[in-house]
């Protein structure tokens, strides 16, 4: 099977992300239009319900370099959260803590990526962690 180039994929995963993903709890766009290369993207994910995230929104920026989707993209939180796979001092996603990004498969996209960590929020391990006030910033 042939390989889609790296911007044919990203422009099918822009125009999935303006479409909206299911039920509207993660969407993504470009962070400015004239990127040409389309590489910097934004991010929203709104908490899952009955978790300590429910009702918040949290804003990510995510890196798509040029070796993706062969290479996973790099993921930060611009809201503050308390996640075992996010650092607390900057909002980096750690690759090897987060499973879609440690066992990245070419055929994930940048929606993989934010439904998985919704997904995270709501497990077990993390759905009671305490966080930090709502509106804070990395």
């Amino acid at each position: 099977m042939a390989k889609v180039p790296r911007n044919f994929r990203l422009l099918e995963e822009l125009e999935k992300g303006e479409k909206g993903i299911g039920d509207g709890s993660c969407s993504y766009g470009l962070e400015d239009g004239d990127d040409i290369m389309m590489s910097h993207w934004n991010g929203t994910i709104i908490g899952p319900g009955h978790t300590v995230h429910e009702n918040r929104i949290y804003s990510l920026r995510i890196t798509c370099g040029e070796h993706y989707p062969e290479q996973p993209p790099t993921v930060q939180f611009v809201s503050r959260v308390n996640l075992p796979f996010v650092s607390q001092v900057d909002g980096k996603v750690d690759p090897s803590k987060l499973p879609v990004l440690a066992h990245w498969n070419r055929n994930y996209s940048i929606e993989t990526v934010l439904v998985e960590i919704r997904r995270e929020m709501a497990s077990m391990n993390n759905r009671k962690l305490p966080q930090p006030p709502e509106g804070s910033m990395f």
